[in-house]
């Protein structure tokens, strides 16, 4: 087949599977027609072939939630248009309950799926009963169903849509093995099939479970690992009817899918088997691994509970295979950070059948425009870090991965395997002090400390968690005392050069063209106005800057950098996060601390807000740089690595006189959130413009050669906008926000929150959000309405507020 393989293609798709099949039906949906794909062995031959065909709308968020739902309705049509049999049934699906908390998670979900207006309905277990007859519902609390689910033959599914392919003009070849992909070190140049070379504008690896080494064979990162999955097949049984909905019982880790009459059970066992640590083997091919009904027994002794019937039908197949799983249980979708014009599409989590409609959809637009077409933060292959691929650490976390399917999804979850990756100099410090460190990015961050004679261990609930009241203290720590916050898990780069500043301004929407000793609060914009970084820049010298950023977005926002630095220009972006330990002195009390510690005039009048410069303290020069994420009087310490003990000891030995507490991330949270401070990744995303959220004052319009997106904020100014990001304050003081709730405008929908906290001085729960509306949305429309928030399916007034509630002319922060 070498042979007849063309000699270029605007686009390559390495992997046959359903995903890349789907990808290429995609790119010849939005025009690009010449698009080759190459499976090494047979189209499904990896994974594929063995999904137990569930078709699922309902996910985490709003936007996974929306990317499943075009994959139903996809896969609905695909056989009238192609010809090609898909085997979809739209029989719906019960998700149950077998205790409150899990019945809370599902009301919650049951609301958000009313934001994009798909139908959920709350069962009680007699109403589970009618549905599904052979249950067994002694013991269920309640459930959600959801009538447009379905299911399907992932085969013919992926065939479906490889005819579709075809007939657009796709090229789709089997037992064709890449060998080599071809780049230039900045950008990918095409794939060589033996002897053959095929020259392409943009190449995508869509191999499952051998896209990590696929990927690494040229230098790019993609985390992920292959578990053992498990599923049986009884044989008949009459219990079963043709129109039963797929049972999901989340509690016993069982998924239920009647099929011909017969019952496909499947696990999302709590500590899975992660299988290839020592690579796949060549020759793997529609292959089994071995049998383990050890393993398995307890899903199956919970599932003769849960289905009587059960106890007296065999077993026809006892099946076991591969299938590739990351380490936040989070696929992997976009441009890689290390080369241009190379994608990922791989890593689905055991969902790929449910995903891959979406995922190739936006996947095709991505590639066509260059640049995600909505927000895929959370599935965006550059959230990864280096780390992420390291094998131990992938082995530990996916045999917790797989579990986490089915587990509760717990607000502020904490995973408990692959940890102490990433440690701040002053970590085991805070261990003293009581911390309870969670895990963000591969970093411990302390997010709240135990009370002495307690433990700092999380015990998780969807109301008040046990660290509620301590992080409550530390809240008001910091708005009446002072607090220490370690934030070394901030990123932080140098840009350093002749035109640092040029390049720079180019890229941030605000002026950045000051003296140095002074920074700003800006935003990094693509094209379209829409905002792909939110951080702080420093001027240091007349030729050097420092840009500190969320951890969350150190290899994103390093590589927007880097990329948008021209050929010939004479400015060097260097990250510098781990040389530099972060310390934040937040609250009205920090000036009396600091000053008592150095010789340095810390007045308003010597050192305003905006101000940075080194100062000394103790026996180390640290940077020092007047600026809050918590809405208080405050610095950030920028400390060199080695001297961080030696000041920490010596600001937690003087902070005793002023009241000194250690603050959580948690408290800082609640405290930002107070503030109405925008939070990247979910305030604000690369579909949101500065306009939309209230961020204008970060514009400099008028500045010198303007910068990335001015025309299309300019165009929006003219226009208005038709979304507003207000904040929430719930008048109910009980119910908690945490994201994703619907907000209703005089009983219309208007938007959802994307992130909440309680707020402990305004003493309530309080969300950010956007209220939208396609007439514009102005300050007589926003107040003229009456605001209410669903919490797990009950309705709550909220009092809305363009200014932030907590200081709204920011006093306290420039006093």
């Amino acid at each position: 087949m070498v042979q007849n393989l063309p000699g270029e293609a605007q686009v390559v798709i390495i992997g046959g599977g359903v995903i890349g099949c789907s990808i290429a039906y995609h790119l010849t949906k939005v025009g690009i027609s010449e698009t080759l794909l190459v499976e090494r062995r047979r189209l499904t031959c990896g994974t594929t072939w063995h999904a137990a065909g569930l078709i699922g709308q309902l996910r985490g968020s709003s936007r996974m939630t929306q990317l499943a739902r075009y994959t139903a309705d996809l896969y609905r049509d695909l056989e009238e248009e192609t010809g090609q049999a898909t085997g979809f049934k739209q029989r719906g699906s019960i998700s149950l309950a077998t205790n409150e908390s899990r019945f809370e998670e599902l009301k919650r979900n049951a609301s958000m799926a009313k934001v994009f207006n798909l139908q959920v309905d709350v069962l009680r277990p007699e109403e589970v009963k009618e549905r599904y007859p052979p249950i067994n519902i002694d013991d269920l609390v309640g459930a959600i169903a959801i009538p447009s689910d379905g299911q399907a033959n992932a085969i013919d599914v992926t065939q479906a849509l490889a005819k579709g392919a075809r007939s657009r003009g796709a090229l789709i070849f089997e037992n064709t093995q890449v060998t080599e992909i071809l780049h230039d070190g900045e950008r990918v140049t095409g794939v060589r099939v033996g002897d053959a070379i095929i020259r392409a504008n943009a190449v995508v690896l869509s191999a499952g479970m051998w896209t990590r080494d696929l990927a690494a064979s040229i230098g790019v990162h993609v985390p992920l690992h292959a578990c053992e999955h498990f599923y049986i097949v009884t044989e008949p049984f009459p219990a079963l009817t043709p129109d039963l909905p797929v049972l999901r019982d989340y509690d016993s880790c069982a998924y239920y899918k009647e099929d011909a009459g017969k019952l496909l059970l499947g696990a999302f066992e709590p500590k899975a088997k992660p299988w290839g640590m020592d690579g796949i083997p060549e020759d793997f091919c529609f292959d089994e691994l071995p049998e383990d009904i050890e393993h398995f027994e307890p899903i199956l002794f919970s599932a003769i509970e849960r289905l009587p019937a059960l106890a007296d039908v065999g077993i026809q197949t006892f099946f076991c295979g591969p299938e590739s799983f990351t380490p936040d249980v989070r696929y992997h979708l976009g441009e890689t950070p290390e080369l241009r014009n190379c994608y990922v599409a791989a890593g689905f989590n055991s969902i790929g059948l449910q995903s891959a409609g979406g995922a190739g959809k936006v996947m095709a637009e991505w590639i066509r425009d260059c640049r995600p077409p909505v927000d895929l933060w959370e599935v965006d292959v550059r959230r990864n870090l280096p780390f992420q691929s390291n094998r131990r650490y992938l082995r530990e976390r996916v045999g917790e991965s797989l579990g986490l399917l089915y587990s509760m999804h717990w607000p502020f979850f904490q995973s408990e395997t692959s940890r102490g990756v990433r440690r701040s100099p002053v970590h085991d410090r805070l261990v003293e002090q009581g911390a309870c460190h969670g895990v963000a990015f591969g970093w411990e961050r302390p997010n709240w400390y135990a009370k002495p004679g307690s433990k700092p261990t999380y015990e998780y609930s969807y109301g008040r968690q046990n660290w509620f009241d301590a992080s409550a203290e530390e809240h008001r720590a910091v708005r009446e005392d002072v607090g220490l916050l370690d934030q070394s898990s901030f990123a932080k780069f140098r840009l350093q050069g002749r035109d640092a500043e040029k390049v720079l301004n180019q890229v941030c929407a605000n002026d950045v063209a000051m003296e140095p000793g002074r920074l700003v609060y800006t935003q990094w914009l693509n094209e379209v106005g829409g905002i792909e970084a939110d951080l702080t820049v420093t001027r240091l010298a007349a030729d050097d800057y420092l840009i500190v950023t969320s951890g969350e977005f150190q290899v994103s926002d390093f590589n927007w950098l880097k990329r948008h630095i021209p050929k010939g220009a004479h400015a060097v972006a260097t990250d510098v996060t781990s040389g530099l330990a972060t310390i934040g002195i937040m609250g009205p009390r920090a000036r009396d601390l600091l000053s008592c510690l150095t010789k340095d005039d810390l007045s308003n009048k010597a050192f305003p807000f905006g101000s940075s410069r080194e100062i000394e303290l103790g026996y180390a020069l640290v940077r020092a740089s007047r600026i809050t994420y918590v809405g208080e009087l405050g610095w950030e310490l920028y400390i060199p690595t080695e001297f961080t003990l030696g000041v920490y000891d010596l600001l937690v030995e003087a902070g005793a006189e002023y009241n000194l507490r250690h603050i959580g991330m948690h408290a800082m949270n609640s405290l930002r959130i107070e503030k109405a401070y925008r939070h990247y990744g979910h305030d604000i995303t690369d579909n949101d413009t500065p306009l939309e959220a209230g961020l204008g004052f970060a514009v400099a319009f008028d500045k010198p050669n303007g910068f990335i997106g001015r025309e299309a904020l300019l165009k929006q100014k003219e226009n208005g906008v038709n979304k507003r990001f207000v904040q929430f304050l719930l008048e109910n003081r009980q119910p908690l926000l945490y994201h994703n709730e619907p907000i209703w405008r005089d009983g219309m929908l208007a938007g959802y929150v994307r992130s909440g906290m309680y707020g402990h001085t305004l003493d309530g729960a309080v969300g950010l959000g956007y209220i939208e509306h396609p007439d514009g949305v102005d300050l007589d429309y926003l107040m003229s309405g009456a605001y209410e928030i669903e919490v797990a399916g009950e309705l709550y007034p909220a009092k809305p507020s363009l200014q932030p509630l907590y200081d709204p002319r920011s006093e306290r922060i420039k006093a």
